[in-house]
């Protein structure tokens, strides 16, 4: 993708069990590619341009819009497969952009949502996501346990009144059942038993120089075409040691730097 222009958005923290949830704006966490609509073009956080289609393009408002360029649960790759296209095809028609937030209305949240609804009216391929209002760790529970049913990723809580701060916020928190990050490939270990001649793990790196084996997750073609050295993949994690180290790491795919 052409690099357009630095992007500076609203970004998640994760949510703690110590933290009470009660009266935070409850949302699923769509597992798409994040997406901004400058009111011509969509950019990924990185400023690359998505190439959509100009029909698609024609069904989106003036406003710059915050939200995912979405398929279906599970269908993460598929998604990627189409948007990152510089010719666009047909399938964008299976795309929607689930919109969450709108950066430059200004105002609380509530305000940015109401703004929302007129915004977006009328618009083919644009859904606004659902925010319920969160009563408790329970209703939480609850909730994470019925998206995760449906092989969804998670959920986001929003902060009431809060409002838009271009950088990672303690305003927006993800809640996941697992944790995923970004580490780079440094090596590999050989396999044994049945994974005997090919890959048994791969040796990552995190950016703060933690080292740590990822064999749980790679399938039989990533063990037989493993990522290069160098390539950042994408991994899950239940939680950190004291020392940083990820527990339970598991490959989830190649990373890609939208």
């Amino acid at each position: 993708m052409e690099d357009a222009r630095n992007m500076s958005v609203l970004l998640a923290k994760k949510w703690a069990e110590a933290d009470n949830p009660t009266g935070w704006w409850m949302s699923e966490k769509l597992d798409g590619c994040r997406a901004i609509w400058d009111g011509s073009q969509f950019l990924s956080r990185n400023g690359n341009i998505f190439h959509a289609p100009d029909w698609f393009k024609a069904q989106m408002p003036n406003d710059t819009l915050d939200g995912e360029l979405f398929l279906d649960r599970g269908e993460f790759q598929r998604t990627m497969s189409i948007v990152r296209r510089h010719s666009p095809d047909e399938r964008w028609k299976e795309i929607k952009f689930m919109v969450f937030d709108a950066p430059d209305q200004g105002g609380t949240f509530e305000d940015r949502i109401k703004a929302l609804t007129e915004i977006i009216s009328g618009s083919k391929y644009v859904v606004l996501v659902e925010h319920t209002l969160c009563t408790g760790k329970d209703h939480l529970e609850t909730e994470l346990n019925r998206v995760i049913s449906l092989r969804g990723e998670g959920l986001m809580l929003r902060q009431p009144g809060s409002y838009y701060q271009r950088s990672r916020s303690s305003t927006l928190l993800k809640v996941k059942p697992f944790y995923d990050d970004e580490a780079t490939v440094i090596g590999y270990v050989d396999g044994k038993g049945k994974h005997e001649g090919v890959v048994g793990a791969l040796v990552c790196e995190l950016p703060n120089g933690i080292r740590f084996n990822v064999g749980s997750g790679l399938t039989d073609a990533n063990r037989f075409d493993p990522p290069v050295l160098g390539e950042v993949i994408t991994f899950k994690y239940m939680e950190k040691t004291k020392a940083g180290v990820p527990r339970h790491p598991s490959f989830l795919r190649t990373y890609y730097a939208a």
